[in-house]
């Protein structure tokens, strides 16, 4: 006869991949449901981080943590999809700003709502005071994580 041995608890990798795909499944679909089939989940590196005024591409390869050539080819698929539009930066005619269409602000806005729906749904499952200790750690993890080159050869 074996013994069982038990299985691993997941480490912060699988756990964070787990709720990252489980979020994404629920958003989009919920999102294809509402009128925007087409969104992919490698759209939300520039669909989250757009303003209404637009941003500059830099800015959304800062913002996202993608490279810029990521987000150009990105952006070109959004283009494509009429959720953006390229336009001369007001502020340096050289540049180009991505500006949200009116179809990319209503998938904007409805995508921030059904993540508000789902913390609503995650918070009252575990308590308003689990669940903001749990956004708190959560945003403190990942932004010590952030800083993870910082850390690796600290200065003698």
């Amino acid at each position: 006869m074996t013994a069982t041995v038990p299985e691993p608890e997941p480490d912060l990798g699988v756990l964070t991949g787990q709720l990252m795909r489980a979020l994404q499944e629920e958003l989009f679909e919920t999102l294809g449901e509402q009128g925007h089939p087409d969104v992919r989940p490698r759209h939300g590196s520039v669909l989250a981080f757009l303003e209404p005024e637009g941003v500059r591409a830099t800015d959304l390869s800062a913002r996202s943590g993608q490279h810029k050539q990521i987000i150009g080819t990105i952006v070109d698929e959004l283009v494509s999809l009429n959720y953006v539009r390229r336009e001369p930066d007001p502020a340096d005619r050289r540049a180009k700003r991505i500006v949200p269409t009116g179809h990319g602000l209503d998938e904007i806005a409805k995508a921030r709502a059904i993540l508000a729906a789902i913390e609503e749904r995650l918070e009252h499952a575990l308590g308003e005071q689990r669940f903001a200790t749990f956004r708190e750690v959560f945003q403190e993890v990942t932004h010590l994580q952030r800083g993870w080159r910082q850390t690796r050869n600290p200065p003698a």
